[in-house]
This record gives C-alpha cells, structure tokens and sequence, in this order.
C-alpha cells in the first residue's frame, strides 16, 4: 500500500488576553486533485496518529495545544487515545450523533485528561446530555449570524463548564462583540487586519532599531554600530542574549561590545533587528500571534527562494525573502500604514515593491504565502507551479518553519 502524504494546515486560535493559544490543525492529502484540494480530508484515527508522529507534535506545536477535528468512527477507535492528551482538543464535527454511546466515551476521554470540543455547534435539546461532557463549544460566526449571537450565546451559557470559542472572527468588530459576550477563544485572521491609529508619542526603541537595521544593510563600519549600541543600553543587553543563543559551543569568552558583533555577524544582526521591530512592541514572543505569523511567512519565503535559480546567482535573495515576510505585517503590529514602515527603511526595490503592492516576484510569493497561511486554495495551482511547487513537497518545508518559530525565542 503506497504510503499517503499529507499537507498540514494550521489556523491560531486565542485567548482573550490576544494570546496564542492553540491551532487548529487540518490535514489534506498531498495527492488530491487540485479541483477537489480544499475538501479536508475525514482521516482515520490511525492516518491522523501518522501523520501528527511522522510530523512531530513538538514541532507542529510547541507549546501550544492543537484542535484536531474527529467523526465518530475516530472518536471510538483505540487510536485515539494514542494522542498526547495533554496537547491535543478533541473537536466533534457537527455531524456526529448524540448518542448514549458517544456521550459515554466523551466522559471517559475526558476522565482520561482530552479537553473536548463541539465543532460549528447551534444549540439543540438533544445535545444537552452531551453538554457537561464538553469544556469548548465553537459558534462559527459566519453560520450563526451575529445577529443571532447573543440568543444563542445565553442558550449556551446554562452549561458553565464549556468554554465559547468563536469561529471565523475576521474583523475587530466581530471580536469586540464577542468578547462583549463572554467568548474565551477567537479563530480567524481578525488580529492581522490593519488598525491604522494616530501616533502621539515618538517610540525610541524603535527608532534606535531602524537606524541600526539601516546601519546593517548599508554595512557601515563596526564602530559605528557600537555608537548606536552605546547609545541604547537595552540594546545591548538584548545583543548580549543573541550572542549566548548563537554562539553555543564557542568556548571564549565574549570581551567586548565589538567581539560580540563579530561573533555574530551582520547577516544575523539584520534578521534579529526584523525581529526587534515586532518584539519592541508586541509582548508575549511565541505567544503573540502576529510575530508567529511573521515569522512563519519569512522563513516559508526564504525556504521556497532558495529553491530558485536566482537564488544560485544572488546570494541575498533568501535573505529579500525573509525581509519581505517579517515586514508584511509591520503595519499591523506598529498601527501604522505600510508607507510608514517602508519609507524610513533602506529596503531594496524588490522587497519595497513586495510589501506596497505585492509586485515582482517576492510580491507575487507573498501572495501565495498567505493563501496558503490563510487555507484558500482556489485557483492556486499557477503559483505553484512558478515557484516549482506541490502540496507534497510543501509538507517538509512546513516542518522546518514550525522548527525556527519554535525557536524564534533565542532570535528576539
């Protein structure tokens, strides 16, 4: 039997504090057609056990939880309990019965520590013995209607235990009415969609680290770099921190501000300033879903360009990629328009042309990359084959980003 490949999908879900607190992971068969890729596969419990072994739990999600959607053929099966319960939610689909046969094994899942969900759940009487098995139930806001929402939020709030999770929350008004409403969990892409505000104050920190960053791509000279150092003491604590996360295995000692830059050259001192940039303001590393996003589309980017010719003939084309996917939701992070990132930044032409209108060829992969961040494969087959892609031979790329975001902390 040929052995079955798979494509792995995962959407953040949060908190109400904003932070990261799971993903839900959706499983696609590398091998299906192209005009059937967005039907999500309806896996056995042995072919979701497969391939969350041979993708590593650690490394799909850190430390953070994922939500796997389950019929009742797998909620039944042995299988099952093979999952790590402590890392995984349990998430019924709409589909499976109420049954005394289902409600018993929710019990007994639950009693052996799987936190349970109700996937895409409208409130009926017949689920109200399953109700106090359940800790999560998921209202996809799109099915209900917002106008409907706070109807059915108090149907569901009889049951204290079962925490709400809204489903494809795509604005800051949809989740500001939510939260409104008592909702514990918010999925969908509402936190990456801009907020352009005022600025009132001048932010230093991030000033010194855009004429440090302006500093490294022009390769001005290393005291140069140790004055705008001197100049921001926080700066070089944090350098210090980088020196000890890259420099594992160097056995002398770190003597000097200078040693320290060399030790870690300006090809890394670029990428931790990107960092820099979002950790200056969003708080919480790994846990803030914007600097998880940008990392994962800087590093996918530069995976997919150093497979390019180009790449052969310019060396800092990976480097223009992970610039590109860093910086695409700085206007985001920073409530600024992308015209204020770009313009105070010694970019090139191609990565300015990428982030303002998404043209040229990292414009045109940024696009791809998020569509395929945001799951929407219609009509993606073109972009692929540009860029001498498949599902199939995305998957280990995959892996290797959830790898770096897992260990952007040593980065930041």
């Amino acid at each position: 039997m040929a052995e079955e490949k798979f494509f792995l999908g995962r959407q953040p879900i949060l908190d109400r504090s904003q932070k990261l607190f799971g993903f839900e992971l959706l499983f696609r068969s590398a091998d299906t057609p192209h005009a059937n890729v967005t039907d999500y596969l309806q896996a056995s419990a042995s072919v979701i056990f497969d391939a969350l072994s041979s993708f590593g739990f650690s490394e799909i999600l850190g430390r953070h939880r994922g939500f796997i959607n389950v019929n009742a053929d797998v909620l039944m099966s042995d299988a099952v309990e093979l999952l790590p319960a402590e890392k995984v939610v349990l998430e019924l689909l709409e589909h499976v019965p109420v049954t005394d046969t289902i409600i018993a094994r929710c019990r007994e899942l639950k009693r052996k520590g799987f936190v349970i969900a109700l996937d895409d759940h409208v409130y009926a009487p017949a689920y109200e013995p399953l109700y106090d098995a359940v800790d999560i139930i998921k209202i996809d806001l799109i099915r209900t209607g917002m106008e409907n929402l706070a109807a059915e939020v108090k149907k569901l709030r009889r049951w204290k235990p079962a925490g709400l999770l809204a489903e494809k929350v795509e604005t800051h008004e949809q989740y500001e009415e939510c939260a409104r409403l008592g909702f514990n969990y918010f999925q969908g892409y509402y936190f990456a969609r801009p907020t352009v505000l005022t600025r009132t104050r001048v932010d230093v920190g991030r000033l010194a680290i855009v004429k440090l960053f302006n500093q490294l791509v022009a390769e001005v000279d290393i005291a140069e770099l140790e004055q705008t150092f001197k100049q921001h003491p926080n700066l070089i604590l944090n350098l210090l921190r980088l020196v000890n996360s890259v420099s594992v295995g160097i056995k002398e000692r770190i003597t000097s501000l200078r040693h320290a830059i060399m030790v870690i050259g300006y090809h890394q001192l670029r990428r931790w300033a990107m960092m820099a940039l979002f950790t200056n303001t969003a708080k919480g590393g790994c846990d803030n879903p914007l600097l998880v996003m940008a990392a994962s589309r800087a590093r996918l980017m530069e995976l997919i360009i150093s497979e390019q010719p180009l790449a052969r003939r310019d060396r800092d084309y990976p480097d223009r990629a992970f610039m590109t996917g860093i910086l695409s939701l700085a206007d985001v992070l920073l409530k600024v328009s992308i015209d204020e990132v770009v313009t105070p930044l010694n970019l090139n032409e191609d990565v300015r042309q990428a982030l303002l209108a998404r043209d040229g060829e990292l414009g045109i992969l940024l696009s791809l990359v998020e569509k395929i961040e945001q799951d929407e494969f219609d009509g993606i087959s073109p972009l692929f084959e540009r860029f001498s892609l498949s599902m199939n031979n995305l998957a280990p790329v995959q892996i290797e980003v959830c790898n770096w975001v897992n260990l952007m902390d040593a980065l930041t």
